[in-house]
């Protein structure tokens, strides 16, 4: 990954060779401090390391000093419209606050933002999305990752101005081509860190893809410090996605992989069942291992030879196999009993 400056968000610490943080944001209002802190929770639980949560008046912006007694990982107030809203945040113990340069007011507002992030030693997301471009720069660039980028890049050179230096920066569009080609272009005049990201990527399915696509090519390019599966679903699905992104990219070493063929004509039993069922067991295992699920012969231990253990079928029997050699056969019957007794022991 590309070396970026350290900032630290709360207790967690984001760029400068750390490794890629996972964030998401709650759907609660956060006024409503019960429903907020539990929705915090339960994405902790999936594997979140940062939230974000919608300031969008007063009372969301008080409510933020007791949701965040209640919870354990670092609270970002996320400001649109309103400086006010912004410094009320901090007042009331946010640990870094996002912007958005394209609807947060002007220099004077900037000032007053900054100001307040010196006093309180608080790092600041200049977010900008093709949704709010500044009319200076969609005049001259139209909507283009060039626009995303001069807009992001003036909003941090006011902060810079008035001595903020604690600064992550995001340029995200719905367009997948033109979120990458932004982040590349900022990644070359930027060393802050960057939060990756493709906004409005849609409900799940659409949403998983984009995101896959967008944040997992940026990621072996080595660009992104923290990132953000934005779908239009369940929050905790955003966290486990991005967890399988940073699998995918080999940037997660700690889990537990699961291969499985997509299956064809030879195979004759209920791999897929058992592979789903399996996947399912191990996804919460903070163990790095290897298991595959393969419908036959053709696909067993030869594929999946660096597997730590593994199933394959055919003629009415099952072998199991450990490091890509057979350790057993069994009946097709119990095949499902065999290999989780294996699969127990091995995740022991």
């Amino acid at each position: 990954m590309k070396k970026t400056k350290l900032v630290t968000v709360g207790n967690v610490k984001v760029g400068g060779g750390e490794r890629v943080k996972i964030q998401s944001m709650t759907t609660t209002k956060t006024a409503d401090i019960e429903k907020t802190v539990e929705q915090i929770r339960e994405l902790e639980n999936a594997g979140c390391d940062i939230i974000r949560v919608a300031v969008a008046d007063e009372l969301d912006a008080v409510a933020l000093k007791q949701v965040k007694d209640k919870i354990s990982i670092p609270l970002v107030a996320d400001i649109h419209f309103s400086a006010k809203l912004a410094v009320l945040s901090m007042e009331n113990g946010a640990d870094k606050i996002r912007i958005n340069p394209g609807n947060i007011g002007g220099e004077k507002e900037i000032k007053y933002v900054a100001d307040c992030l010196k006093e309180y030693g608080l790092p600041v997301r200049v977010g900008s999305n093709t949704g709010s471009i500044e009319k200076g720069f969609l005049q001259k660039y139209g909507r283009s990752a060039e626009a995303l980028v001069e807009s992001a890049l003036y909003n941090v050179g006011l902060l810079e101005k008035y001595g903020v230096e604690n600064i992550v920066v995001s340029v995200k569009a719905s367009s997948v081509p033109m979120t990458v080609n932004a982040y590349r272009l900022l990644s070359n005049r930027s060393e802050y860190p960057l939060h990756v990201g493709v906004t409005e990527s849609g409900t799940q399915e659409a949403g998983i893809i984009k995101s896959a696509v967008g944040i997992g090519g940026l990621l072996l390019d080595g660009i992104g410090d923290t990132i953000r599966v934005s779908l239009t679903d369940n929050s905790v699905k955003e966290v486990r996605v991005a967890k399988r992104i940073l699998q995918a990219v080999e940037l997660e070493k700690e889990y537990v992989e699961v291969v499985a063929c997509p299956t064809c004509g030879r195979c004759s039993w209920e791999s897929m069942a058992l592979a789903t069922e399996v996947e399912s067991f191990v996804q919460n295992y903070k163990k790095r291992a290897k298991v595959a699920v393969m419908g036959c012969v053709v696909n067993g231990p030869g594929e999946a030879k660096d597997a730590d253990l593994g199933i394959a079928g055919g003629n009415g029997s099952c072998l199991i196999f450990k490091k890509g050699e057979p350790y057993k056969k069994v009946a097709i019957e119990n095949a499902k009993e065999e290999f989780f007794a294996e699969l127990k022991e091995l995740l022991k």
